[in-house]
């Protein structure tokens, strides 16, 4: 094959055999001959060195590890294959031609990068920073470097203790309680059994131990019957050792009761003994010590950060480029601080359009440079006045004008050095179809070839550069003129006396649903701040959204007052984090609060807070660096938001700023890369499967597709990807063979259904589903919704028996999800026990004798209590949450009675409607035959059906006195973009659905006329699931 012949573009999919590649080395010699696409890079290297002996000039050639293949990959950019392990169908060059060059630099440095550069997602995003010649993110780049590699090393020198606290921290029940369940209760009232063996051992040993007993009490137990049975020559001691969960990476340590472990308080409940390994700490510090092995390879050489700008030139100015085909064109800038408006909005003169219009216009805004916070933004929107057209009887009347949007840009005023800006900057615009949009990013669009750009300059206002104050400065004034300030005023000391005043301050700060204030309302709190810091500092946010900060003199009073301001709680704190708090003395004293979460609290709000870093005005950021260390300290914190910021670099808005962070994560966890480039290799065999199952079901049977894909999964190069990995979902376990039984489901997307079998984990294969072209965030949204309210359920004694299965987002319309085992779908079981779909969905003894089917004896009443808990549970969460498109496919139930919800695609009260007509007609789903499942089959049982109703009211008291946690979460994944999450209007539903700002009596009366309503009119359920199954049969 001649240089120069394009691969096809389906080449290297289902994994090529045989391909011609052409190579050139160093020495000008070309050569070309074949190699499998399932060879690595080193193997073609090695192979192409034979061939090269017998070739001229091979005398002048170094040893091969001197040298690197460069290509030109699938995205058409040279890209230098320094990983060598990668196999040349995951490189996939656009030409089969192979260069061989001089490695320059450091190797080790190089690979790593090249690998961080794979892991992002961007060929060669690493290399794009580089050649950017921006100042912020060269010293950003430098900073987190360091600080990232510090911790690394830092974590390098802790015992081994402490190290396996990062690695594999505990999986643990909010609290060691026990169920509701009866069962569970008799069991926990006695002795654990469990099976203990040491590893490189196949003797294991059977013991019993109390469930309140910490694992040091089971080690000891299990060294003593060691001991007795091997009489060993010297006596160990128990705090040498760790129990691992065998077949897994997890571990079990600590000070907490064994039953408060996940892994055993699930053995617990399904009745299986626990299995753990004794692992000797010698063993757990050559894992240590293996990864703290490739940290000290990496080269510490640092690239000096380049000087500042020098400020530039003068007047306002701007210019449009490359916008055609619209009458007239005006730009309008404002600006902002948050979501507030600092002074009235400027707009341009309208210009006819051309292919570059000329404003040359100054925009002068009415507020001094000196009252500019600062975090103020410039916000930008370019658009089209447009006439509109002439109505036949409105002749007499003007032709009035449109204003059609076209386009957005946020700029800050000062730098991230704290100077004002000057001189020229071109803002490259998003698309937009409303104005000023001040929540939007300040970063520009990186795709300028298709978008029009704003040319703007900032005037010098004096001859040398502008610096806001510092903190200290700001504070110093403050506490110059504070005497001042106050004693000279008789205001304040008369509001103060004022008992009205203080009765409105209280009224103000104890209502919950208050978000707009009254300018009298404003004076009072403003003029009562004192008082509001020391006797309702949780009220903070309202303080903040009543100053002036278009004010430097308020400001000033504000920032100094913060300094001294209490800690707060994190669930008021987390609602800082909005973009209506920009100020970074407040997003610093947020973080500061923050610190004081534990890990699995931090875990619990780990995705909101990733979203917020959108609002985050430059990258260096307080948040930013928390959520670095506190991922640097726990392997898990650490995948997960990985995983977040991966799946969303897809996104032009967010991918500079993810992906830097990214790179700084990976640099302080070199060794964590292993596992996670393992993970995004084997979602790209799933991507790759998923594609190829889409195109062979439009041409083959069902049959014949399954068939070709289960050839697909055993090509060398598939199972090797999908095999031995950790899983996305939950890094503990370890997705070790994958199995035949994998299969691909029959909605529209083909979602993989993937089967893993683990010899060394008791129990059932495990199952992961993969989405390919559906947007999973919303569903995960909607499951860590539900897992927290079960985790504070927990913590009030109550478990409801819940499910938030695992769902995660991996990148565009991609993700993983894990699939519930022993379970089916309400559909499937009342299909299988009725004589046709139309009348299953009435066959109100099908799910009770399914359960008796799976339940047989004294199981049954068991099954009915989890069945019982469960359907109380997701009863209120689906009412709370607004959770529509409730079907009979998306309810299931496990074996063991559990009953589940999945596929949220709609929340929020964002209800499908036809024909206009709401196909939600009721609160929640709670049908007749769930009610027969409950009153155990008979009619008159309604004991059963009144502590059913007393657990709905008791769930639900709990999440109303938590109400203010969960608006403020989902007010901060505003900043995801959700379609169903994007306004004020879906907060409000879930402010009435918690009864914000009521007392707990109004609260529950309010929830009990749901329930009636939900129980009277589930008719109407049982005909929308009469219509869903009769329709989904005739497809």
């Amino acid at each position: 094959m001649a240089p120069g012949v394009y691969c096809l573009p389906n080449m290297w999919e289902g994994g090529v055999q045989q391909v011609k590649m052409d190579f050139l080395l160093p020495t000008g010699i070309y050569l070309s001959f074949g190699v499998s696409g399932n060879d690595t890079i080193g193997a073609i290297k090695k192979t192409l060195w034979r061939n090269a002996k017998n070739e001229p000039l091979f005398f002048a050639l170094s040893d091969p590890d001197a040298y690197v293949f460069t290509c030109i990959n699938h995205t058409a950019e040279q890209e230098e294959l320094e990983d060598e392990q990668r196999r040349l169908c995951d490189v996939r060059p656009m030409m089969p031609i192979l260069r061989l060059v001089a490695r320059e630099g450091d190797r080790v440095e190089k690979l790593i990068t090249s690998q961080i550069s794979l892991l992002i997602g961007k060929g060669l995003f690493i290399h794009e920073f580089d050649t950017m010649k921006n100042h912020e993110v060269n010293e950003f780049r430098t900073k987190m470097r360091t600080f990232c590699e510090e911790l690394a090393m830092d974590r390098q020198r802790l015992p081994w203790q402490k190290w396996i606290e990062y690695s594999f921290p505990c999986d643990l029940e909010p609290c060691a309680l026990l169920s509701h369940s009866g069962n569970l209760r008799n069991r926990a009232s006695k002795k654990i059994i469990v099976n203990v063996k040491f590893e490189a051992s196949d003797e294991s040993f059977t013991l019993q131990v109390e469930p309140q007993e910490v694992p040091l009490t089971l080690m000891k137990s299990a060294l003593k019957k060691k001991a007795t049975v091997f009489r060993p020559m010297k006596q160990e001691k128990p705090e040498d050792y760790a129990l691992q969960v065998n077949g897994r990476w997890e571990f079990i340590y600590g000070n907490f009761p064994l039953c408060q472990f996940k892994y055993i308080f699930n053995c617990l409940h399904s009745g299986v003994t626990p299995h753990l390994t004794m692992v000797h700490y010698s063993t757990i510090t050559k894992y240590q010590e293996e990864q703290g092995g490739i940290s000290r390879e990496i080269s510490k050489n640092r690239s000096s950060s380049k000087p500042p700008p020098l400020p530039l030139k003068k007047t306002l100015v701007v210019i449009i480029r490359n916008m055609r085909f619209v009458p007239q064109l005006v730009v309008q800038a404002g600006l902002f601080h948050g979501s507030e408006l600092l002074c009235k909005v400027v707009t341009s003169s309208e210009v006819n359009v051309c292919s570059e219009p000329v404003w040359d216009q100054k925009l002068e805004f009415d507020i001094n440079v000196c009252d500019l916070p600062r975090m103020t933004r410039l916000c930008f929107a370019l658009y089209a006045v447009i006439e509109k057209s002439k109505k036949p009887r409105s002749t007499k009347k003007k032709n009035k004008k449109a204003d059609c949007p076209l386009s957005w840009v946020n700029t800050m005023v000062f730098d991230y050095k704290d100077q004002l800006k000057t001189g020229e900057y071109y803002l490259s615009t998003w698309p937009s179809t409303d104005l000023l949009n001040p929540m939007g990013t300040v970063e520009i669009n990186p795709n300028t070839d298709s978008a029009a750009g704003l040319l703007i300059r900032f005037q010098n206002v004096r001859p040398h550069p502008i610096y806001y104050p510092s903190l200290d400065k700001v504070s110093w004034t403050v506490e110059l003129h504070f005497s001042i300030l106050y004693f000279s005023t008789n205001v304040q000391s008369f509001v103060q006396k004022s008992f009205l005043a203080h009765l409105k301050v209280s009224e103000i700060v104890e209502n919950k649903n208050y978000t707009e204030f009254f300018e009298d309302d404003k004076e009072i709190l403003w003029k009562l701040r004192y008082e509001v810091r020391e006797k309702y500092s949780e009220s903070l946010s309202k303080l903040l959204l009543i100053t002036k900060w278009n004010k430097h003199e308020d400001v000033a009073q504000m920032v100094s007052l913060l300094q001294k301001w209490p800690d707060l709680p994190a669930l008021h704190a987390l609602e800082l984090l909005d973009y209506s708090f920009p100020d970074r003395n407040v997003r610093s004293f947020t973080i500061r609060c923050l610190r004081k979460l534990s890990d699995d609290e931090l875990f619990q709000y780990l995705l909101q807070l990733v979203q917020v870093l959108k609002y985050e005005s430059y990258l260096d950021c307080d948040l930013t660096k928390f959520l670095l260390e506190r991922a640097l300290s726990n392997k898990k914190i650490g995948h997960f938001l990985f995983w977040h910021l991966r799946s969303e670099m897809h996104v032009p808005s967010v991918n500079l700023r993810f992906g830097l962070i990214l790179e700084a994560y990976c640099r302080g966890s070199i060794y964590h890369m292993k596992t996670l480039m393992k993970q995004n290799e084997a979602l790209n065999k799933m991507k790759s499967l998923n594609d190829f199952v889409k195109s062979a079901s439009q041409k083959g049977t069902r049959t014949q597709t399954t068939g070709e894909m289960k050839k697909c999964i055993k090509q060398e190069t598939f199972m090797e990807a999908l095999s031995d990995l950790l899983s996305p979902l939950n890094p503990s376990l370890i997705l070790s063979e994958i199995w035949y039984r994998c299969k691909y489901m029959d909605s529209k997307m083909k979602p993989l259904w993937l089967v893993y079998k683990n010899e060394k984990v008791q129990g059932d294969p495990l199952g992961i589903i993969f989405k390919n072209g559906d947007d999973l965030r919303q569903d995960m949204l909607t499951l860590q919704m539900i897992q927290l309210m079960e985790i504070l359920w927990k913590k009030e004694g109550l478990d409801l028996r819940m499910i938030p299965y695992g769902c995660l987002s991996t990148g565009n319309k991609t993700g993983l999800i894990e699939v519930v085992k022993n379970s089916d779908t309400i559909a499937n079981i009342q299909r299988n026990n009725s004589n046709s779909a139309a009348t299953a969905a009435f066959n109100k003894d099908a799910l009770l004798n399914w359960l008796k089917s799976k339940n047989p004896g004294d199981k049954l009443e068991q099954a009915i209590e989890e069945f019982t808990l469960s359907c109380a549970g997701y009863c209120v969460a689906t009412y709370v949450l607004g959770i529509g498109d409730r079907h009979s496919d998306n309810i299931m139930i496990r074996e063991n009675g559990q009953l589940f919800h999945i596929d949220f695609g709609h929340f929020l009260g964002n209800f499908k409607s036809k024909f206009g007509i709401n196909r939600e007609r009721v609160p929640f789903i709670l049908t007749y035959d769930f009610v027969h499942v409950i009153q155990q089959g008979r009619t008159n049982n309604s004991e059963k059906f009144e502590r059913f109703r007393e657990y709905c009211e008791q769930a639900y008291k709990i999440l109303c006195r938590n109400g203010t946690l969960f608006v403020n979460l989902f007010a901060l994944m505003r900043a995801a973009g959700l379609p169903e999450l994007s306004s004020s209007k879906d907060i409000q539903y879930l402010k009435d659905s918690l009864a914000l700002g009521k007392s707990e009596e109004e609260a529950l009366k309010n929830f009990k006329v749901k329930f009636n309503e939900a129980l009277r009119e589930s008719w109407k359920t049982k005909v929308n699931w009469m219509v869903h199954s009769v329709s989904k049969d005739n497809r």
